[in-house]
């Protein structure tokens, strides 16, 4: 039986990455773009179809779109940097609709297919930012987290109709989004110093990430598992990170990571 797949973000980096994956493994594969038409590259295999996860309609037209989903790899979204003092409100709220409300609302209407039939996975796209908090990314961290949140407390929901959903929280990764990342700062800041070095090595260890594959084999991992775990983490060292995370104290962990960050 051919599985279908809904991989949203999937023009490029790591959805592009995952889309390309599952169409190999005879998956068919719906990978979801803001802008289809702008697309110049199409993955063979792979069928795109509109997605603003900031506009709940097109979230409902997408998922009336694709139809019975049996995997569900939520994906796109975006990123944005600053001080928590400098933040916009209406940035913070665009961010939230766009990283958490949009995918939640898209799991929500595919889920009672999947229960219906008896199988299905939801996979998370997280952050390690969401276990290893940074500062001037309060935002982002939050998003992701939340993300992670309604992962984590759903898995029980719906592991006994068949039901796997988990999270999988990428480090760092070499896609470019450092050049799509949003900044608010304001003129004069108090934080200005601090925050430029915290983005010179954030972009620094990006450019040295892992690839957006490898990412993908890690979600292929979540998806063709019998029993999901609730959290995959790839990249950035993640199996000594996690380890140290539960065996060091609280402040070593967050020194630790802003001394990463040339904090």
């Amino acid at each position: 039986m051919t599985r279908t797949a809904l991989v949203t973000g999937a023009s490029s980096g790591i959805g592009a990455a995952v889309a390309e994956l599952l169409a190999a493994h005879d998956y068919r594969v719906l990978g979801t773009s803001r802008d289809p038409g702008a697309i110049t590259t199409r993955l063979p295999g792979v069928e795109y179809l509109p997605l603003d996860l900031g506009d709940y309609a097109s979230v409902e037209a997408c998922a009336a779109a694709a139809g019975d989903v049996d995997v569900l790899v939520n994906n796109a979204g975006e990123s944005q940097s600053g001080p928590l003092e400098e933040l916009p409100t209406d940035a913070i709220e665009r961010l939230f609709r766009v990283n958490v409300f949009g995918a939640v609302r898209l799991t929500q209407l595919v889920l009672p297919g999947m229960r219906a039939r008896g199988y299905g996975r939801v996979v998370m796209v997280g952050s390690m930012l969401a276990s290893f908090p940074l500062a001037y990314r309060s935002s982002y961290v939050a998003a992701k987290a939340a993300l992670k949140g309604f992962a984590t407390a759903a898995r029980r929901e719906v592991a006994p109709y068949g039901v796997g959903i988990t999270t999988v929280e990428p480090g760092s990764i070499a896609t470019g989004i450092g050049e799509r990342r949003t900044h608010y700062l304001e003129d004069g800041s108090p934080f200005t110093a601090e925050y430029r070095t915290m983005i010179e090595h954030l972009d620094a260890n990006e450019r040295d990430g892992v690839t957006p594959a490898a990412v993908a084999d890690t979600i292929f991992t979540a998806i063709s598992a019998d029993k999901p775990r609730a959290l995959y983490a790839v990249g950035s060292n993640a199996p000594v990170v996690f380890a140290l995370r539960r065996l060091a104290p609280r402040g070593v962990v967050e020194r630790l990571t802003a001394r990463r960050h040339g904090l």
